[in-house]
């Protein structure tokens, strides 16, 4: 109960503003092609919920966010622990790793739309592009912050390089491991908007885009709420997952 007082006192400030924009926007008569009363926008968001376009366009760009964080993901994550584990692989790898890490994810989309066309191929490629990044840098840094002495531990006790590995060295890189998947969720939903809005004509940044050249500006910002809501619970839910998945290393340890 306690929790939850506080997450509704979260709200009060988001909700006071709104109420105050409802107010001095009909206080003051306003009509605008850019702006929307809050209440108008309520009204859009249950609207684009009721018939499906919202719904609809949430599982393209979660689809097309999702896939390209399992590959990339995936891929830097990989990359990661091999570099950790390797100090030579890593050494050999840094001149191209900072070379490409600075290269914005918006840049690849028309090389990206040269290869695929339109599309969630597209899409999937940018944001791959994206995610591994983070999760190579974190990962890669896990792996190599473990303590030697863990490993030279595993050593006198006998077990193989594999064993090692996976009972010393993914337990402790584990949390910082997480982080780098919860930051790269939310790129993933950030780029997958992003090339929506700028090539591709699907998912919710397609929506919003629509929304804006139709003068809805109540329904485009009903898209922007939505998606601000969704990278919340996103980020939430990967919250719930970082603490269950450490919970119980920290209980074996402390026994």
């Amino acid at each position: 109960m306690r929790t939850l007082a506080m997450r509704l006192r979260g709200a009060v400030v988001p909700l006071a503003l709104l109420l105050l924009a409802e107010a001095g926007m009909r206080a003051a008569g306003t009509q605008s092609d850019a702006l929307a009363r809050p209440s108008e926008v309520a009204l859009a968001l249950g609207e684009a919920l009721g018939d499906g376009s919202l719904l609809r366009a949430s599982a393209q760009t979660l689809g097309a966010g999702g896939a390209g964080l399992l590959v990339g993901g995936g891929l830097g994550l990989a990359a990661g622990l091999w570099f950790g584990l390797s100090p030579l692989a890593g050494r050999l790898s840094a001149l191209t790793v900072e070379l490409l890490k600075p290269v914005p994810s918006v840049a690849l989309i028309p090389i990206a739309m040269l290869l695929f066309g339109f599309g969630y191929r597209m899409e999937i490629l940018v944001v791959a592009f994206t995610c591994f990044f983070p999760m190579l840098m974190l990962s890669q840094a896990a792996v190599a912050g473990v303590e030697p002495r863990l490993l030279e531990m595993g050593t006198v006790i006998g077990l193989t390089r594999r064993q090692r590995v996976w009972k010393i060295v993914l337990p402790a890189a584990l949390p910082r491991i997480l982080v780098g998947f919860r930051l790269a969720v939310g790129i993933a939903l950030v780029v997958a908007v992003t090339v929506e809005i700028a090539a591709n004509p699907y998912g919710l940044g397609y929506g919003l885009m629509i929304a804006q050249q139709s003068l809805r500006p109540d329904l485009m910002f009903a898209f922007l709420f939505w998606i601000g809501a969704l990278g919340w619970g996103l980020n939430a839910l990967m919250v719930a997952l970082q603490r269950r998945c450490i919970t119980p290393f920290n209980q074996g340890a402390a026994s």
